[in-house]
């Protein structure tokens, strides 16, 4: 019954919203900065506008970044980067029980806006949600949910603010900027670092800090405008989030997990040295699997719009060609040209080494004890191709 008189009451605003568009004098246009959730999708955070209008009833909060799930070919359409994001509307209170529920902080900036500018804050939120012009095509760091309150901002004030630099600003790459929301050791992190580039390794500038909603809140803070006057009118906190005394799960995560594989490896590597043998099916294993990792890197590299899949060097560990070489390693004796092969992995992985050590991309940590162990794995079967 609820949902419904709330479905109704959003109805009733919605088409009180077409007759009636004028904001009072006593309106207020505001940013709210929603603190990280427990999943991936929520570890950064998220923005939102809330126009609020006592004298006409008015509490609306407007947010981008909703999943069109409704397109053709979703899944594929996200994995491609060519998925079209919605902008969303809903009632501030629903807004505020949802993410209150959910444990994030909320927090509120009162934008130090005119009478005027409001009312093109509010027209262009409302004219946005339209359904001919609700859909965008979203890209993580540079049109998402955080850069299009900058971004719109920008566009309604007729580009009258000057965004400054918090006292606490320091440079830092966009992977450096990632990891202040998920931890280094987490799977999150350790997809990140699989299908993100080196291109996420170049120094962020002041304005791309903008891609994370913590730095919108800390920007709008310090910034100003009409020249001189301070953007951000009076701030607070909506929602404390309370302490999280959930563990860690160090036990399950990458390191771990993949340090125990590694041991595996090394092990079965030391018993076939020993027994003077081959485990094929270790090898058309480790082939397999980093044979596909490396087709679905070079996919997200060449086949889709995500400008951050690109010159990705988990290649030079996860090479497409491995699979080439999987029908060769069931056999007893192998061809010539891989037991080359095999030396030219090798030096792939000495590669990727040094472009970590200087710094061309940075790689999951997890994987350190898997590459020693493909790297002794591959200097074992050179020289027992070569006996």
């Amino acid at each position: 019954m609820k949902i419904k008189l709330s479905l109704l009451a959003f109805l009733f605003v919605s088409v009180s919203f077409a007759f009636q568009f004028q904001l009072s004098q006593n309106a207020e246009a505001s940013v709210l900065t929603f603190g990280p959730g427990n999943s991936l999708n929520d570890a950064f955070g998220h923005n939102a506008f809330r126009i609020k209008d006592e004298t006409k009833g008015i509490d609306i909060v407007y947010g981008y970044g909703q999943y069109d799930f409704d397109a053709p070919f979703f899944v594929l359409k996200f994995a491609r980067g060519k998925l079209n994001y919605l902008i969303s509307r809903h009632f501030y209170s629903d807004i505020f029980n949802y993410y209150s529920r959910e444990n994030r902080t909320i927090k509120e900036q009162v934008l130090n806006l005119s009478t005027a500018q409001k009312q093109q804050l509010f027209n262009y939120l409302e004219n946005n949600y339209k359904p001919e012009n609700r859909k965008y095509l979203y890209d993580f760091f540079y049109d998402n949910c955080a850069t299009k309150i900058r971004d719109v901002l920008s566009t309604v004030t007729n580009n009258s603010i000057t965004f400054e630099k918090p006292e606490s600003f320091e440079p830092k790459t966009f992977r450096t900027l990632i990891y202040e929301h998920v931890n280094k050791n987490s799977w999150g992190s350790f997809g990140i670092d699989i299908a993100l580039g080196s291109v996420v390794d170049r120094q962020a500038s002041a304005k791309d800090f903008m891609f994370l909603p913590k730095y919108i809140h800390a920007f709008f803070e310090v910034s100003r405008i009409n020249g001189n006057e301070d953007l951000v009118k009076s701030s607070k906190v909506l929602y404390e989030r309370k302490t999280d005394n959930s563990s860690s799960g160090f036990i399950f995560s990458p390191l771990v997990i993949l340090g125990l594989l590694s041991v595996v490896i090394l092990f079965i590597t030391y018993k076939d040295f020993k027994a003077q043998k081959r485990s094929k099916w270790l090898d058309v294993t480790l082939f397999s699997l980093t044979g596909i990792i490396g087709v679905l890197l070079l996919l997200l590299w060449f086949g889709t719009d995500h400008t951050a899949t690109w010159q990705n060097y988990n290649l030079l560990w996860a090479c497409p060609l491995n699979i080439l070489a999987i029908r060769q390693l069931l056999k007893n004796d192998v061809k010539n040209w891989v037991k080359s092969y095999l030396k030219f992995l090798i030096i792939m992985l000495c590669l990727m080494t040094l472009h970590w050590l200087i710094g061309v991309q940075v790689f999951a940590i997890a994987l350190i004890p898997l590459l020693i162990a493909l790297v002794i794995r591959y200097i074992y079967l050179v020289k027992s191709f070569n006996s």
